[in-house]
């Protein structure tokens, strides 16, 4: 990895760094919206400055190693880096295109991009199989930016097409907190991929002081928080960091969280047989969320070889679902997307090295 990649800079920093500043704008619009795969190709910047950006600068780290195409639409890949390290990235299709009587575009479709933000993780979740690789290394800004790059030129979705980013896949977020805060700025530039803030969703597993700090950026994210459980011995068992940053602690941050007025705060939890399925779990979580403008994301368990947890059955998680919307929480159901595939966090990475007996 002798190169830097050019994807690491905001357009800030590349105006400082080219001479004159204005090249910065054109060699943005070749990236972002003509997907320029080489600096040859930037045809409205002098020969020279093509030649030395080619010798100092790498376009794209990393290559599709390997995907998987699920019958829903749902996309997996499995990301070669630099250093030929692997990571994974989900293409989701939230929405169908519609179209209208007369054959014109009614609604577009609409579509999802779950990024990683390092090479493993370092938070240990009983439940996830990424952990079971242990932590390598943060992304890099430009790592995580060309994930979502990667997928639209794979996908051929136009540059002015916008989509949203669940910051969801490997990795605890806000462990890698200063890439990811440089990451968002690069999204939301409105001379790139203008991905507003409101379009993108850092999920944590629970560091409460990094909370603050991601709210003291005010970057205009929305936050979801992999709760999982309703008290902490439970939430320990599945979420070892629990023990460090505790629920309490969790809830006093996400209170302090600056947020969209008219927005909720996401509570993902993933439903688990016969260990947080039950009513008792439900009322629970009604009085820890009592105050909080929340919205909760009920998370099929889903399963993988080795694993010591097995999938709730649906009548147990419409029965959890309407006990706190009975209550006046708003609750959905995630309708499990690909499972067809290696749709589970770190799946594909784990089939790949069994493949090559590692």
């Amino acid at each position: 990895m002798d190169k830097k990649s050019i994807l690491d800079y905001t357009k800030g920093e590349l105006a400082s760094m080219v001479k004159p500043s204005f090249r910065a704008k054109q060699i943005w619009g070749w990236i972002y919206h003509q997907y320029a795969q080489s600096f040859e190709v930037m045809a409205n910047l002098p020969k020279a400055m093509r030649e030395s950006l080619a010798q100092e600068y790498t376009l794209m780290p990393l290559k599709i190693a390997r995907k998987e195409c699920s019958t829903d639409g749902t996309i997996k890949y499995l990301f070669e880096l630099g250093d030929g390290k692997t990571i994974e990235t989900v293409w989701l299709k939230m929405k169908e295109e519609s179209i209208d009587e007369e054959g014109n575009i009614e609604q577009e479709a609409r579509f999802t991009v779950c990024v990683s933000t390092q090479v493993g993780c370092k938070v240990g979740c009983s439940f996830c199989l990424t952990a079971k690789g242990g932590f390598t290394r943060d992304l890099t800004a430009g790592e995580i930016v060309a994930q979502v790059l990667a997928v639209k030129m794979d996908n051929g979705l136009a540059a002015h097409r916008r989509l949203n980013i669940v910051y969801m896949g490997m990795g605890e977020p806000l462990d890698n907190l200063d890439n990811l805060a440089r990451a968002i700025t690069i999204f939301k530039d409105e001379e790139g991929l203008s991905i507003s803030g409101k379009r993108q969703t850092v999920s944590t597993s629970g560091l409460s002081s990094k909370i603050d700090k991601l709210g003291q950026m005010d970057l205009g994210v929305h936050i979801a928080i992999s709760l999982h459980a309703v008290d902490d011995e439970l939430r320990s068992e599945l979420i070892p960091m629990n023990k460090a940053y505790n629920i309490a602690s969790i809830i006093e941050a996400v209170k302090r969280f600056p947020i969209d007025t008219r927005k909720r705060v996401m509570f993902e939890y993933l439903v688990i047989k016969n260990k947080n399925d039950d009513l008792v779990s439900a009322k629970k979580l009604v009085k820890l969320l009592h105050g909080i403008k929340a919205k909760v994301n009920l998370i099929y368990f889903n399963p993988y070889e080795g694993s010591d947890y097995g999938r709730p059955t649906r009548a147990d998680m419409v029965a959890f679902q309407e006990y706190l919307v009975n209550h006046g929480v708003l609750c959905t159901i995630r309708d499990s997307k690909g499972l067809d595939i290696s749709a589970a966090c770190g799946q594909l990475k784990e089939k790949e090295l069994s493949k090559e007996g590692v």
